[in-house]
C-alpha cells in the first residue's frame, strides 16, 4: 500500500522531501499548497504534482497523509485541521509552537485513531541508530554524563527571510534543540527534568542574506539566543546542552555520552550519517563509518554530495507501520516529550528553576539495517 501525500508550506525544507520521495515506495505525494500561490506552482512544475489552495488540499479525498511543512508558528493550526479532516499528519519540528498545541495536535489523533509524526528523522539515520546499537549492547557501559552543543551565529546570514526564527517559537532551542533533544532521546530515553539559564546577546539581527528582499533590515529579537540547560534523564544519565547563536567560531562536539565503561562521540544529529567514536576505558578513539548502511552515505547537495541528508525517512517509516499496524518510530509522543523538554528548558532559563517534564513518552524501537534497508526496496536510491 502507498500513502497519498498533501504538502502544505512549499519553502526552503519542502526540496529535500520531494527529490527524495522517489527513494520511498511506501508514500507518493499527490499535491502542494501554500500562502503563496506562486510558491506552490514552482514546486508543483518541478517536481510533476498538483498546486491547490490550502483548504481545498485538506478537503481531498485522495490523500491520506498531510505533511506539513509550515513555519512553526502555523504547525498547530495546519495539523488540527488536517486531523478534522480525517488525515494522518506529518509535520517538521517542532510538533508546536507551545506545549498546549502540541497536547492538542497529540489528544486530537488519538481521538481520531489517526497518527501524528514529526521530524526530526534524523534520528532514524545511520550514526544515530548506530550509535544506539552501542549503547544498548553496553560497549560504554551505563550512561553517566554528556554534552550536546549547537552553536553559531543564527540565521541571518543564509535564509531569505529569517524574521520567524528570532520570534516566539523560534531561538536556537526551539529551532535547533529537535536534533540534538530526539538524539538523546534515542540514546537515553526520556528526560525527568531540566535546569537552565540563558540570555539575548544582540537586541536586534541585521540580514545580510544575498538576493534576500529584506537584505539589510533589522530584525527585533524576541527571543533567548543563548541557553546553557542540564537535562536529567530518567535513565539516570545527566547531559549539558548548549544552544546559542551568538557563537562566532567553537570547538565543541555536536554530542559527547560517557559512560562506566567508556565514552563515544556522535556526529550532528542535524544530518542523518557520520562517523562514530568510541574509546574504551584509557584507550585510544577507535572511528566507526556509517556511509555503507542503508542511510548514511552522502547523497546532497546534489552537486557535491557532503552529507547525508533523507528527509522523508520518518513520513516513509510512518507509512509502513500504519499498513503493518505497529507503532511508528518518529511519533507524536516522542515529538510531544521533545517539546516539553524545549518548553521546560525556555521556562527554566527565564525562571531559573528546575522543571519537571509531565508529557513523558517511550523511547522508540531500534531501526535495524535490514528493516531500514526494506523502506526503500522498490524505490530510487
Amino acid at each position: 500500500m502507498t500513502l497519498r501525500i498533501g504538502l502544505v508550506g512549499c519553502g526552503n525544507i519542502s526540496d529535500i522531501y520531494l527529490i527524495n520521495a522517489p527513494r520511498f515506495p511506501a508514500v507518493r505525494f499527490v499535491a502542494c499548497a501554500d500562502l503563496k500561490p506562486e510558491a506552490a506552482r514552482r514546486q508543483a512544475e518541478t517536481y510533476g504534482i498538483e498546486a491547490v489552495g490550502v483548504s481545498e488540499l485538506l478537503a481531498r479525498g485522495d490523500i491520506d497523509v498531510v505533511l506539513n511543512l509550515t513555519i512553526p508558528a502555523a504547525h498547530a493550526e495546519i495539523s488540527l485541521a488536517a486531523l478534522e479532516s480525517g488525515k494522518h499528519v506529518y509535520s517538521e519540528k517542532p510538533l508546536a509552537s507551545t506545549l498546549a498545541d502540541g497536547i492538542a495536535i497529540v489528544e486530537a489523533a488519538r481521538a481520531r485513531d489517526l497518527r501524528v509524526g514529526s521530524a526530526p528523522d534524523t534520528v532514524l539515520g545511520a550514526a544515530i541508530q548506530a550509535a544506539r546499537q552501542q549503547i544498548d549492547a553496553g560497549t560504554i557501559g551505563r550512561p553517566v554524563l554528556g554534552t550536546g552543543a549547537v552553536l553559531s551565529h543564527g540565521m541571518e546570514h543564509w535564509h531569505p527571510d529569517p524574521t520567524f526564527f528570532f520570534k516566539p517559537g523560534g531561538g536556537p532551542v526551539f529551532d535547533m534543540g529537535p536534533y540534538y533533544l530526539s538524539a538523546l532521546v534515542n540514546l537515553l530515553g526520556p528526560v525527568r527534568s531540566v535546569q537552565a539559564t540563558g540570555q539575548i546577546a544582540f537586541e536586534t539581527r541585521r540580514v545580510t542574506t544575498p538576493h534576500s528582499p529584506i537584505r539589510g533590515r533589522d530584525i527585533p529579537v524576541e527571543v533567548l539566543t543563548s541557553v546553557q540547560a542540564l537535562l536529567s534523564f530518567e535513565s539516570g544519565a545527566e547531559i549539558t546542552f548548549l544552544a546559542s547563536w551568538d557563537v562566532w567560531r567553537h570547538g565543541l562536539r555536536p554530542l559527547e555520552i560517557h559512560g562506566t565503561e567508556g565514552s563515544m562521540r556522535v556526529p550532528d544529529p542535524n544530518w542523518f550519517g557520520g562517523d562514530i567514536e568510541i574509546a574504551i576505558g584509557q584507550g585510544d578513539w577507535e572511528t566507526s563509518d556509517t556511509s555503507d548502511r542503508t542511510f548514511g552515505g552522502a547523497n546532497w547537495p546534489q552537486a557535491e554530495p557532503r552529507f547525508a541528508n533523507y528527509r522523508g525517512l520518518g513520513l516513509a517509516e510512518m507509512a509502513s507501520a500504519i499498513e503493518a499496524g505497529r507503532p511508528h518510530r518518529a511519533n507524536g509522543d516522542v515529538a510531544l516529550h521533545v517539546l516539553a523538554v524545549v518548553d521546560g528548558v525556555i521556562e527554566a532559563a527565564t525562571t531559573r528553576k528546575s522543571v519537571t517534564i509531565a508529557q513523558r513518552c517511550e523511547r522508540p524501537e531500534p531501526l535495524g539495517e535490514a528493516e531500514a534497508a526494506r523502506l526503500v526496496e522498490g524505490g530510487r536510491r
